[in-house]
């Protein structure tokens, strides 16, 4: 239309020079450009106004979220020939990357990556601090709620969690309070928390795999019974013969991308999302590539199945999407709740640095030495993602001083190998720390629920346990191995392109919020990306 009305509006001019310039006996060409410059000014200025001053009303029908566990970043160019035209590959030709898009704060984990995508804030103000944390000394999964019961499934512990530790709001819960809850919010995932984080306090449901009864669940926060439509798909899993053949593994074999999705398919198709009056929404999220990732690292034959496995499955989601809610109807985001590092024993062959830092073994040594000096065994309680959390009760009871105990836990840590920092969070706006890690690491921090100590190691060397895969990976740290993920907006009113402009994870829920016309969560700190 913009178009049509400069064509227009330039016929107009040139009539009207034509009989200036036979009358002024003047250069009508030169005349011509510089009105035509000024015209073209004028109407761009006309029609981003126009544009500005409409559009408060406008909402895609639906919204997908994408999150891909453990995807990192350049995996986008590593399979970028791989890809089918029609799946990963469509979102990027089609849509928009955010091409340095990093995770801002500490440690890179699975709920707190989750939580950050969808609430666009940090640990420090959404409240989920690890995939598990201590809180008043008891350690707790990030959905843990011994309050609520399975729904869908006799094993009575897989189903008792909800998303009632997360203390902030998400984009589907803005969505559901914008509309009067006439929306439709549904979360999927192979894990729990990758299902009820994104899903948000008022999900219409949210949906995990129970591995030992191979069937998808819920919890009686969500509903008291399973949806016709989830119990028709379990009733089709029970006589799968790849579900049967998995088994257990079902979590490390690229075919659970296929459950997924459809379940993700099944939803839309039943609950008739992104087909009524009001803007609904999908979190969908792939957890096989985690497990893969820890039992198989970055590299080989199984990562890579599961990568363009996961291709395959996205295309078939964007070949539904299109058929049911409509081409260009659907805004969809992809993106990763953490990357994950190279194996070591890889990285040494390569004779690049790297390492594993045995956690436990720090903290039975960090005991023992606090033994030594105060008389008190058991000081420090566990450690977890490179955070100690000391035994408060045991201190207090001991009637040892706090500070002392962490001044001297702090200096043992510093003294370890690999150990580039350790710092008490009390004092980290004081401890001499490169600010970007001190900010990430005050981002990261929740008062009641993150610990006493941060320990900052070097690159490429990661926490992983004794018994853990020797050709496997892991997560946690600051480094862009970890920090730094994919980012894909497409379909409604996205444009084409990318950008290399520093985004951040916090950045996702706002950008959302702002294209769909609703208030972004209430403990938002991220900013709407700019297309």
């Amino acid at each position: 239309m913009f178009f049509v009305f400069l064509a227009k509006r330039i016929a107009l001019l040139r009539v009207f020079l034509n009989n200036y310039a036979y009358i002024c006996k003047i250069n009508t060409t030169s005349i011509m450009k510089r009105l035509l410059f000024i015209t073209i000014i004028c109407c761009s200025i006309f029609n981003a106004a126009a544009l500005s001053a409409i559009g408060f009303n406008e909402h895609p029908k639906l919204v997908v979220g994408i999150v891909v566990d453990q995807m990192r970043w350049d995996y986008l160019s590593r399979y970028y020939d791989k890809f089918a035209k029609d799946g990963i590959k469509r979102l990027i030709e089609e849509g928009y990357s955010c091409d340095n898009t990093m995770i801002d704060y500490l440690p890179t984990v699975t709920a707190l990556g989750h939580s950050s995508v969808y609430t666009g804030s940090t640990p420090a103000l959404h409240g989920i601090a690890g995939n598990t944390f201590l809180i008043d000394g008891r350690s707790t999964s990030s959905v843990a709620d011994k309050s609520v019961q399975t729904v869908g499934s006799d094993n009575s512990e897989i189903g008792q969690a909800s998303p009632h530790l997360l203390l902030a709001t998400t984009i589907g819960d803005q969505l559901r309070l914008h509309t009067d809850f006439h929306s439709k919010v549904f979360s999927i995932s192979y894990k729990d928390r990758a299902a009820i984080l994104p899903g948000g306090h008022t999900a219409n449901g949210s949906f995990w795999y129970d591995r030992r009864n191979k069937k998808f669940i819920t919890s009686t926060y969500y509903m008291d019974k399973l949806p016709d439509w989830v119990s028709f798909y379990n009733s089709k899993l029970k006589g799968n013969a790849e579900v049967k053949r998995l088994g257990d593994a079902i979590n490390t074999s690229p075919y659970m991308a296929t459950l997924i999705t459809e379940m993700a398919m099944e939803a839309v198709k039943a609950e008739r999302l992104g087909q009524g009056d009001d803007t609904d929404m999908l979190c969908i999220s792939y957890s096989q590539t985690d497990a893969i990732g820890h039992k198989w690292g970055t590299r080989g034959e199984h990562t890579d199945k599961a990568y363009l496995e996961l291709d395959k499955q996205i295309a078939r989601l964007l070949a539904l999407l299109d058929s049911k809610v409509g081409k260009g109807n659907y805004l969809l985001f992809l993106t990763a709740d953490h990357g994950a590092a190279h194996n070591d024993v890889f990285m040494q062959e390569h004779k690049m640095p790297a390492g594993r830092w045995m956690n436990s073994d720090i903290r039975q040594k960090l005991n023992a030495h606090l033994n030594n000096l105060f008389g008190a065994d058991s000081l420090v309680r566990t450690s977890l993602e490179f955070r100690f959390y000391l035994n408060h009760k045991r201190i207090a009871d001991k009637g040892l001083d706090i500070k002392a105990v962490k001044a001297a836990a702090v200096s043992f840590l510093r003294q370890q190998p690999h150990v580039v920092y350790a710092f008490d969070y009390d004092a980290a706006a004081l401890t001499t720390l490169p600010a970007f890690l001190r900010e990430r690491a005050i981002r990261g921090w929740h008062a009641q629920r993150s610990g006493d100590i941060q320990v900052i190691i070097e690159p490429s060397w990661y926490s992983f346990g004794s018994a853990s895969s020797p050709t496997g990976t892991t997560h946690s740290s600051w480094n862009p191995y970890d920090s730094h993920i994919p980012l894909l907006f497409f379909g409604w009113k996205v444009p084409h392109g990318r950008t290399s402009k520093p985004t951040s994870i916090t950045d996702i829920a706002p950008t959302v919020c702002n294209m769909i016309n609703i208030q972004m969560p209430n403990a938002c700190i991220g900013n709407p990306i700019q297309f």
